[in-house]
């Protein structure tokens, strides 16, 4: 089985109303692996990172500081 060279992301959310709200990215196979031991995708500007394994499962991945994947716990402060 070959590792495809590029997929297309998809992403739907709510838009105003009922609308629903579709965005496509276009992501293309880089050498680098992810946690998975999976290939890493990215978009030509090197922000949207994904993990894709065999099974097409997709593992979105911080590319910078301020980006969380992953909600962050809070703890207060005095």
């Amino acid at each position: 089985m070959t590792t495809p060279e590029y997929y297309r992301l998809t992403f739907t959310h709510q838009g105003s109303g009922t609308s629903v709200v579709t965005d496509e990215v276009v992501v293309a196979r880089t050498d680098a692996l992810g946690p998975g031991g999976n290939p890493v995708y990215c978009d030509p500007t090197g922000i949207l990172r994904a993990e894709i394994s065999p099974a097409g499962e997709v593992r979105m991945l911080a590319s910078g500081a301020y980006q969380s994947p992953l909600s962050p716990s809070a703890e207060p402060i005095s």
